[in-house]
């Protein structure tokens, strides 16, 4: 049983690999042939078939050193939402973005390259959407420019509504980076956007304006 579980993980994780492979060639996390990445494989510094880490949620088979800093929140008079520090699929995503873990701290190694320019938000996210957030029903009524995620279709699929196909954790109510972006670029949009944002169509499919 142990021998046959482990075998249908590997082809999972292989079938994903090569599907991934497919729209993350030649995108922003296309690392398969950059100086720092000696395996050249395209999915290893995030993914690994073998002893993934366990300690991360919504870290599928993670292979990637996670963040330990404490950021500075975004705040508006105008916000509804309670804030708090990142967690889930965000917390992965700033272990690179945060600037503060190498991209090349994979595999239980401590790498030297770190993500430089615009895309190395640092530890202050005062200026960016916020995240990790219970984006709810009752939020949009509270907010009353919100579409509520229950019933607004999300346009990334015939059926599924907002928190269906755009928000994250066990209750499916969290906003997080990956409600906007799309890590395997699935869809080949520019900035590796989960759906075209052209006339502000991703803004406007939660803000109700």
């Amino acid at each position: 049983m142990k021998i046959r579980s482990l075998s249908f993980l590997t082809v999972v994780f292989v079938l994903l690999a090569f599907t991934a492979n497919a729209q993350l060639t030649g995108s922003a996390h296309d690392f398969h042939s950059l100086t720092w990445n000696t395996s050249g494989e395209i999915c290893l510094p995030c993914h690994t078939p073998h002893n993934g880490s366990t300690t991360l949620s919504d870290a599928p088979l993670w292979n990637h050193a996670a963040t330990s800093s404490t950021f500075t929140l975004y705040s508006s008079g105008t916000m509804n939402a309670t804030m708090g520090q990142p967690t889930g699929v965000s917390k992965l995503c700033l272990s690179c973005h945060d600037g503060s873990v190498a991209l090349d701290s994979y595999g239980g190694t401590s790498g030297t390259t770190y993500v430089t320019g615009g895309t190395n938000f640092g530890t202050d996210l005062t200026n960016d959407h916020p995240i990790s957030i219970s984006y709810t029903a009752a939020l949009a009524t509270a907010d009353g420019e919100l579409h509520d995620p229950t019933t607004t279709l999300s346009g990334l699929s015939t059926t599924g509504n907002i928190d269906d196909d755009m928000l994250f954790g066990t209750a499916h109510d969290k906003l997080e980076c990956s409600s906007c972006h799309d890590v395997h670029n699935s869809g080949n949009h520019g900035g590796l956007l989960v759906k075209s944002n052209a006339a502000s169509a991703l803004c406007i499919t939660c803000h109700n304006k």
